[in-house]
């Protein structure tokens, strides 16, 4: 089965208000078995758009990374950002097909 995502790209606006965010929503990640894969870090803009910040969670499946989304502990933990970020968000699918060079 493959794994599901979160591709999110966020400017904050209020580090203090994303700090009560940021310090919330492990309980959520932690219960559909999230992990980060990248949390900010460093990065360059090849094309199109961009936000100051990237985050990517891999969770064991397309629908745990939705129930994490839907969750009450993950809008608990949004709710507390209280306007502090504005974030671009999707849920995907991993690929389990062939890569490039195989056979």
């Amino acid at each position: 089965m493959p794994k599901g995502y979160w591709v999110a790209r966020v400017d904050v606006y209020d580090q203090d208000a994303y700090k009560n965010y940021v310090a919330t929503n492990g309980e959520a990640f932690a219960k559909y078995g999230g992990r980060f894969i990248v949390r900010g870090g460093r990065f360059e803009r090849l094309i199109g758009s961009s936000r100051s910040r990237n985050v990517v969670i891999e969770f064991p499946s397309y629908e745990d990374a939705l129930a994490c989304w839907n969750s009450p502990e993950y809008q608990a933990a949004r709710a507390r950002q209280e306007g502090g970020a504005e974030m671009d968000a999707i849920v995907i699918e991993g690929y389990e097909g062939p890569q490039p060079g195989e056979g």
